[in-house]
């Protein structure tokens, strides 16, 4: 039998703004202003500030349509 709860199965993957900034090439400043919007939710770790990688890539990385 499976013991996990729900809120376990996802467990967010939560970096620093730093890490997730520079994995996306994007500056720290621009993820501060998408959590400051709403488009990325930030978690509040004690004083510091995490983001979930998977949950930023989707929110951030839009594909390109193709004209073919």
């Amino acid at each position: 039998m499976n013991s996990r709860t729900r809120s376990e199965e996802h467990e967010p993957a939560l970096v620093s703004l730093s890490v997730a900034a520079e994995s996306l090439g994007v500056s720290v400043k621009t993820i501060r202003r998408r959590i400051s919007d709403g488009t990325v939710r930030g978690y509040r770790v004690g004083r510091l500030i995490r983001v979930d990688m998977e949950e930023l890539r989707k929110s951030l990385v839009a594909e390109i349509p193709t004209m073919r």
